[in-house]
């Protein structure tokens, strides 16, 4: 529905996106990164709007999902996870991924808005449990694009499926570039 608008905000902006998802593909995890600005989450929505990726989901704390405004993010497609100490992230995520026919996450593998030096690991075990593919997504702010990689499935060398990811990621400016990789 706000897919016109999103395409003309994404215009008169001067973005860009480039590549596409794999139609063929009905499970995978969307990484996005360099996640350095709160305006990373409204480009999010409207390349999936743009995209009509419509049953791509985010997860958030489950604190999000309360009223009042907890109807609000279920309606951008948030899933709630409980986030807390004794909860195991990782395996709640690849249950729900066992529990639907289609499912496509997108999360931010940095894990925060902060500066960091390396990628958080959960994108990957979930991938790597879920028997899904990563399909990496640079936003760069250098350049107002959009960027779509290509699937990559988990494999059994952990440092070089990572290092694969970094150097697409490297590539990329976020809105803030000294938080990037």
């Amino acid at each position: 529905m706000l897919r016109p608008l999103y395409k003309l905000i994404f215009n008169l902006l001067g973005w860009k996106i480039v590549g596409d998802f794999p139609p063929e593909l009905r499970k995978y995890i969307v990484a996005v990164a360099p996640h350095t600005s709160n305006w990373d989450f409204p480009l999010g929505v409207m390349t999936r709007s743009i995209l009509r990726m419509k049953k791509a989901r985010f997860l958030g704390k489950d604190s999000l999902f309360k009223p009042p405004f907890g109807w609000f993010f279920r309606s951008l497609g948030g899933y709630p996870v409980n986030r807390s100490g004794h909860h195991d992230v990782v395996h709640q995520v690849i249950d729900i991924f066992n529990s639907h026919d289609d499912f496509i996450l997108a999360l931010a593998p940095e894990g925060t808005r902060k500066k960091v030096e390396k990628l958080r690991t959960g994108f990957y075990f979930i991938a790597k449990g879920a028997r899904v593919p990563i399909v990496p997504v640079g936003f760069d702010f250098s350049t107002k694009r959009v960027v779509v990689g290509d699937p990559m499935m988990p494999t059994e060398n952990f440092e070089s499926d990572m290092d694969s990811l970094l150097t697409f990621y490297k590539k990329m400016k976020g809105k803030n570039p000294d938080l990037g990789l």
